[in-house]
C-alpha cells in the first residue's frame, strides 16, 4: 500500500526522500569521531542522558567552528545540525547534505528547512541546533525562537550541551583553530520539555518557552564550568 505523502510547512509535502539521511548522519559522526579525537582530546560528560531512542534536539553553546563536529563525533547517536546555507560552498556542499546536515537560510523564513528539520523529528532523529544563531560568546545569552518552535512543534525534548574551551586558545600551527591535542569539554544536561503541556504554539506560547528554554541552558552551562572547572572567556 502507497503511504499518503505527510504535510510539512505551508502545505508541502514531505517525502521520505526529503528528509536528511539517517545513514548519511551516522557516516558523518563517524568522520567527526575519527577527525575529532585525532586533532584533540574531547573529554564527554554525561552522554548517557541523551535519549536512546526518539526524537531529540541537542542545543549547543557556539564559540568555535568545531563546536558543531565536535558534538557531532561525540554524540552517541547520529545528528543532523542546522547550518546555515554560507557553510555550502564548492565540495562542501554535496558533502554536508551527504552526511545528513540541513542547510538554512538565516535571512529568510526558509520553509525547505523548516520541513526537512521537522522531519528529521518525525523520524524520530536528533537534530542539533545553536539556538543562538550565530557564533559569538557561547554563554546562550540571547537566544532566537527558532529552538522553542522545533521542540513544541516537534514534540521532542531538548538535551542541553554545552562545548567548553573549544576557543580559549589558538593553535600554534593554524591559528583559527584550538591546539591540536588539546582538551575539549562536551557535556551533555538532562533532557527537558520546552512547553507547558497545553500543546499551544501561539507566540505567546513560544516567547514563554523560549524563556524557559534560556533558563534551562544558562543553568547547565554555569554547571558544566563547575564540573569542569573551566570559567567563561573574557574577550
Amino acid at each position: 500500500m502507497r503511504r499518503h505523502p505527510r504535510r510539512g510547512e505551508a502545505g508541502r509535502e514531505v517525502t521520505q526522500a526529503s528528509v536528511p539521511s539517517e545513514k548519511g548522519a551516522e557516516v558523518g559522526r563517524r568522520i567527526g569521531v575519527g577527525l575529532m579525537y585525532g586533532l584533540w582530546r574531547p573529554r564527554v560528560l554525561g552522554a548517557w542522558r541523551m535519549p536512546a531512542t526518539g526524537p531529540a534536539i541537542l542545543a549547543v553553546n557556539h564559540s568555535h567552528n568545531i563546536d558543531g563536529p565536535m558534538v557531532m563525533g561525540v554524540s552517541p547517536r547520529p545528528t543532523h545540525f542546522l547550518i546555515k546555507k554560507e557553510a555550502f560552498v564548492g565540495p562542501l556542499d554535496p558533502f554536508l547534505l551527504g552526511i545528513g546536515q540541513v542547510k538554512v537560510d538565516r535571512h529568510s523564513a526558509d520553509r525547505t528547512a523548516v520541513t526537512q528539520a521537522l522531519g528529521v523529528l518525525e523520524n524520530g532523529g536528533v537534530l542539533g541546533i545553536f539556538p543562538e544563531g550565530t557564533r559569538g560568546e557561547g554563554d546562550f545569552a540571547a537566544l532566537r525562537a527558532g529552538l522553542a518552535y522545533f521542540a513544541v512543534r516537534g514534540g521532542a525534548p531538548i538535551v542541553p550541551v554545552a562545548v567548553l574551551g573549544s576557543s580559549e586558545r589558538r593553535g600554534r600551527l593554524i591559528k583559527g583553530l584550538p591546539p591540536l591535542r588539546s582538551r575539549v569539554d562536551v557535556v551533555f544536561g538532562d533532557p527537558f520539555e520546552a512547553g507547558d503541556g497545553s500543546g499551544r504554539r501561539t507566540r505567546g506560547a513560544l516567547d514563554e518557552a523560549t524563556e524557559r528554554i534560556q533558563k534551562h541552558l544558562s543553568a547547565h552551562l554555569e554547571n558544566a564550568r563547575r564540573l569542569t572547572g573551566r570559567q567563561a572567556t573574557l574577550e
